[in-house]
């Protein structure tokens, strides 16, 4: 039995004793009810107060029995508290509340599906990049380091909806599934994209079998870390200098340079623009677009013009950056 449940039937234990004093004082001394409790809380408790009443024989007989049971219920309920305590099953309990209030308080977000090493990098990149998440996995080591981590987690099987609903997968930004088994990573795609149709889903698969199976479950990315290693050991090998500069405008967020993506929406102030005008306003470079009909527009003409549902791909500063993204938020009155 945990140390909650334990704590909980202590509790229940010594409001029994109390509740079979209070009506064995009133049935057997006909005492008044306050006159019960209150000696049934100064018999238990041993404080040595007179009697409220002088007692009968049967009185007697009754105290000397509450008094056993009192007593050893009230010494059982402290030693609980005691190791409730040293356990630190408050705090954790405090601390999952809180947690639990936080995720709830969660939007646009990200849910990793999965804790192991491939999780824990995903993690890592998303907290150097300041983006909320959600861990999600059933291992207790791997939950352990997310919380040693400092990251928000649920102890859950992300196969199951309650798990992805806890998570708030209605509220979510996307999902990323880095579980190591393809059968679950089928299984968790399934279940998310019944719950929430448009959420963007990354998934990881070991083959090709696999990913012929995510896309047809819903997955809108499917990655394969050992084709993925293997194509950047190449292109290591073949063009050093350009995956240098990718990393640097990618990885490094404290260097000079950045890359982002950025999504325009149909009322935002940059529909009807051309890249001239955008570069001339942020000084970004919009280095191309991706249309909603999945179209890729590279190094786009300077009278491209910017249309709603577009995703550009820009380079410049951090303060360029944020000047184009705080153009896209504005919307057009």
């Amino acid at each position: 039995m945990s140390p909650t449940r334990r704590l909980l039937w202590g509790v229940c234990v010594l409001a029994t004793i109390i509740a079979a004093g209070v009506i064995g004082y009133v049935v057997i001394e006909e005492w008044s009810f306050v006159d019960a409790l209150y000696m049934t809380i100064i018999t238990i408790t041993t404080v040595g107060y007179a009697e409220v009443h002088p007692l009968t024989t049967a009185g007697q007989v009754f105290s000397i029995f509450l008094i056993v049971g009192g007593v050893s219920g009230a010494l059982y309920i402290l030693s609980i508290i005691a190791v409730y305590i040293i356990e630190g099953q408050l705090r954790t309990t405090l601390g999952r509340r809180r947690m639990e209030t936080k995720i709830t308080k969660l939007k646009n977000h990200f849910i990793l599906c999965g804790y192991g090493r491939v999780g824990r990098d995903i993690a890592r990149v998303f907290a150097e990049e300041d983006v909320p998440f959600v861990v999600i996995d059933k291992d207790e080591e791997s939950i352990a380091t997310a919380e040693k981590n400092g990251h928000l987690y649920i102890q859950a099987n992300a196969t199951s909806d309650e798990g992805l609903k806890e998570a708030g997968i209605e509220r979510a930004r996307g999902l990323v599934v880095a579980v190591g088994d393809d059968a679950d990573s089928v299984y968790i795609t399934l279940s998310a994209r019944g719950l929430h149709p448009d959420l963007f889903i990354e998934a990881r698969a070991s083959g090709s079998e696999a990913e012929t199976k995510l896309k047809k479950a819903g997955a809108n990315r499917i990655i394969s870390p050992y084709s993925l290693g293997a194509r950047r050991m190449a292109e290591l090998a073949l063009r050093p200098a350009v995956v240098d500069f990718i990393d640097t405008v990618i990885r490094r967020r404290g260097r000079e340079l950045q890359m982002e993506n950025i999504t325009i929406k149909h009322d935002s102030a940059l529909v009807g623009l051309t890249i001239e005008e955008t570069r001339h306003r942020t000084k970004a470079a919009i280095l191309a677009i991706s249309k909603k009909s999945g179209k890729l527009v590279a190094n786009p003409p300077q009278e491209e013009t910017i249309e709603g549902g577009d995703r550009l791909i820009a380079l410049g500063t951090r303060k360029q950056l944020v000047a184009l993204e705080e153009i896209c938020e504005r919307c057009v009155r």
